[in-house]
This record gives C-alpha cells, structure tokens and sequence, in this order.
C-alpha cells in the first residue's frame, strides 16, 4: 500500500499527489512512468509520468488530469489515504548527455514530467531554456520549479493572460532559426502540440524528443494497446518508449486510436464530475 503524503490541486482538474514509494524512488530516472490501480482487486491502470521524486526520504510525485473514471476517483484521496498498486518504474528513461542547448518545451500538465528531464540535462552540463504554455495562467504549473532549474523560461498562454500570447511552436521556431539554436529539443504535451513541435524543428534538422502517453493497460507489450508507428514500424510506448524521434512519429494515426474511447471517457468525466461536486 502506498500512502498519499501530501495533495495540491492546481486547477478544478489537474492534481498533484505525493506518494510513498521508497523503492521507485531510488531505482527511477528522468522521463520513465508507472501504473497506478486504484482498486485493490480488479480496476483500470492508468499510466503517470513520475514527476519528482526522493530517493532518501522515499516518495515519488505525480501529477495527472481528471479524464476519465479512475483519474476522479484518485482525485477523491487525501492525504494519508493509501493506493494499493503502483508498479514501476517503467519505460525507457530519457537519454541523457551533454548535447550543448538544450530546449525543452511543455505544453498543458506535460509541463510535469518534463521537470525531472530538464534537472537531468542542467545536471549534465548543457544550457537548458524552457518553453511553458497553457490556455491561460491559471492552468499554468510548476513555473517556480522549472524557473529554479532551466537557464531561461519562456511562458506563453494562449489567451495572453501571462507571459507571451501565442503557442509554444513561436518561440520554439524563433530558437531554432537563431545564431544559437538548439542542438536538441524535448517536447511533452498534448499529441497535436508535439506534433507541430517536431514540424517545427524538421526543417532545420534539429534532433527533437517526444513522450508519449497513449492507451496502456498491462505496461508490458502483450496487449499492444499502446501501439505506435514509428519510422514505419511498429512501437510498443510502454516498453520501447515512452520517447520517441518526433520526426519519426506518425502522430495523425495515434491521435484516432487515441480517441477510439473517447465518447466513453467524457460520459465518464461527466458522471464522476457530479459525484465530485455532490461529495465536497
């Protein structure tokens, strides 16, 4: 049983747990996820980014959305409330070296995982600038984190609430045709957001990292939920990725299988979002 040891709740539908999981903790490294069951018997796994953790005190941190069922009914913990399976870490971690500049770009709560990737590149030696975007500031997370651990931050909200009014690919394209561009690029977000990231950065070659989180279920590759296209092959996420070339992804087949549950998942949503409300 792993035990919630703190809850924040950045927007009405993005929260953001503190869990203890000592062993994770200590074996995990940038980009890798895990599966989260809520039930203690049967019940969906969901898969969550790690997006912090420590090794000596124990714990790991995850930040996820209320979609669907089991995302509401996790929301509905509270501190010292236990989740009984939390298996990981899994995934490839991210390939981490000295490349020189590196920009890292994070688009909505994909701002979350990519803070363990951008401490790992700034600890490795290399010039890091961040790019945060969100439809406006209120959906805005980690900034005083990622401020602490980047060279540069660069926010952008859609409505220009805070920050630049635009999309994350300006400024990205802006870097990329600079005297200085970027010898690599990371990107995590919502699959149309990568997409244009890695449209971005193809004409000018620049090497560029995507993480994606497609339909998981058992995180070992036999049920093939998790299939992806890449370069023309078939990719499993949950044991070939989660990172992938973007230039190499075929985002526009993803994204329809990706909404393949769609018409479930907001029936979901709908229902649990009133037993939500009927519960505070």
């Amino acid at each position: 049983m792993h035990t919630i040891l703190e809850k924040k709740q950045f927007s009405p539908e993005v929260f953001y747990f503190r869990v203890s999981a000592p062993e994770i903790a200590r074996s995990r490294k940038a980009g890798q996820f895990v599966l989260v069951q809520i039930d203690e018997e049967l019940g969906e796994r969901i898969p969550l980014t790690i997006a912090d953790a420590d090794a000596e005190e124990g714990w790991i941190a995850l930040v996820f959305q209320t979609v669907g069922a089991t995302t509401h009914k996790l929301a509905l913990r509270n501190v010292g409330d236990g989740i009984p399976a939390i298996l990981g870490p899994l995934g490839r971690p991210t390939q981490i070296s000295r490349k020189g500049r590196v920009t890292c770009v994070g688009g909505g709560i994909g701002v979350a995982p990519l803070y363990p990737i951008v401490k790992a590149y700034k600890a490795a030696g290399n010039e890091v600038t961040v790019i945060m975007g969100a439809r406006n500031r209120e959906l805005l997370i980690f900034e005083e984190e990622m401020r602490a651990a980047c060279d540069t931050l660069i926010i952008v909200t859609d409505d220009g609430s805070y920050g630049r009014k635009g999309l994350v690919t300006e400024p990205l394209k802006e870097l990329c045709g600079s005297a200085a561009p970027p010898d690599e690029v990371v990107a995590i977000g919502p699959p149309v957001m990568m997409k244009f990231c890695a449209e971005t950065t193809r004409p000018s070659g620049i090497h560029t990292v995507v993480s994606l989180n497609t339909i998981m279920i058992d995180g070992t590759g036999m049920c093939g939920g998790c299939r992806v296209s890449v370069g023309g092959k078939t990719k499993f996420v949950c044991v070939d990725g989660p990172e992938f070339d973007g230039h190499q992804v075929d985002f526009d087949t993803m994204m329809k299988r990706m909404k393949a549950f769609k018409p479930m998942e907001d029936e979901a949503h709908h229902k649990c979002h009133l037993e939500m409300e009927a519960a505070k």
